[in-house]
């Protein structure tokens, strides 16, 4: 069988909330439980409301969050297990990272020149020759002149900059790259050009890409399989190609139905009621309090997972799934809040 790329094994992650509680005792629950398998070339999408956790699980990818509890290994070695120096290294050499904001993700006093060169330098890849050279493949690899090479992040537009941070994380050629909502802070004239930027080194490089976006409809164009999240749950896994009328759990279908195709019908879904506080979720399913299938068993349990044995690779984590349109919830029904 083949390594994984990422292999992530009930992971959770508790951040602590300053001055919050007895003692300061609280804690944030950013991710429970989370437990996720990525092959090489393989672009998983995660898709969830904000504050479901979908950037803390990509911070514990890059390294940049470590796990509370559970295991994150990098094909086959395990991170949880390394020193922190050996860790930063094995990553920075082998993931790449592309941040939401690229104005605050670039250096501002450093030409894109030298910003590209930095993780050659940092990794010691190659002669100072063949760190210039590589500099100068990255840029024409994204699509950016030689003319920009001593320009500023401030003299670039926004598309360009996204250009020169996906070069970036490019500069070690990674076995995976890991996208935080990399168009969200561009005009829509200019999301196109990166999404299909993102497609093209996929499929020439081979890379294992994490997209992570609040859009399910461009996740699903970009993916093979996509991860719903809420509330700090992996909730479901779906084929991309199946998200269009075989997704099963109630959140996904909500959704579904907040981005609509214009070329599939999709029937509206009005969730009601507020997210759940993360410092203190409710008991069984996260989403019980907003759904419209929700039953005492939801209170009392947690799910356990189910394989879909009509869809290899699907699995949702739900007692009352949406089977059919006829449980789907018409946009104009009041779902009350339950404690």
């Amino acid at each position: 069988m083949t390594t994984p790329v990422f292999e992530v094994r009930d992971v959770d992650v508790w951040l602590p909330v300053r001055g919050g509680g007895i003692l300061g005792r609280d804690r944030v629950y950013a991710l429970t439980g989370a437990s996720l398998s990525i092959a090489p070339g393989e672009t998983v999408g995660v898709v969830g409301e904000s504050g479901c956790g979908k950037s803390t699980l990509a911070r514990v990818l890059v390294g940049l969050q470590r796990p509370t509890a559970g295991t994150v290994a990098l094909d086959g070695t395990e991170l949880t297990a390394m020193g922190a120096r050996a860790r930063r290294r094995l990553i920075g050499s082998q993931v790449g990272m592309i941040f939401q904001d690229s104005s605050t993700a670039l250096n501002r006093r450093l030409p894109v020149r030298a910003i590209l060169r930095d993780p050659l330098d940092v990794h010691r890849r190659g002669t100072a020759r063949e760190r210039e050279a590589r500099v100068r493949e990255l840029m024409a690899l994204v699509g950016l002149p030689p003319s920009v090479a001593e320009a500023l992040p401030s003299q670039l537009s926004g598309g360009q900059r996204q250009r020169v941070a996906i070069a970036r994380a490019l500069a070690m050629e990674p076995k995976a790259l890991v996208a935080d909502e990399p168009t969200s802070a561009l005009d829509v004239s200019v999301r196109a050009q990166i999404l299909n930027l993102l497609l093209d080194l996929h499929d020439q490089l081979g890379l294992a890409m994490v997209y992570i976006s609040h859009d399910i409809q461009t996740v699903r164009r970009m993916s093979d399989r996509i991860v719903t999240m809420y509330l700090g749950r992996i909730v479901e896994e779906t084929p991309a190609a199946a998200v269009l009328g075989g997704t099963r759990h109630p959140y996904t279908r909500a959704l579904l139905s907040a981005t609509p195709s214009l070329l599939h019908d999709i029937t509206p879904i009005t969730l009601h009621g507020r997210v759940p506080s993360a410092v203190h979720p409710p008991s069984g399913c996260p989403f019980r309090t907003r759904c419209w299938r929700a039953t005492e068993q939801c209170a009392r349990e947690m799910p356990p997972v189910t394989d879909d044995p009509a869809t290899p690779g699907h699995r949702y984590r739900c007692y009352h799934p949406v089977l059919g349109d006829a449980d789907l919830v018409p946009a104009e029904t009041v779902v009350q809040e339950n404690p």
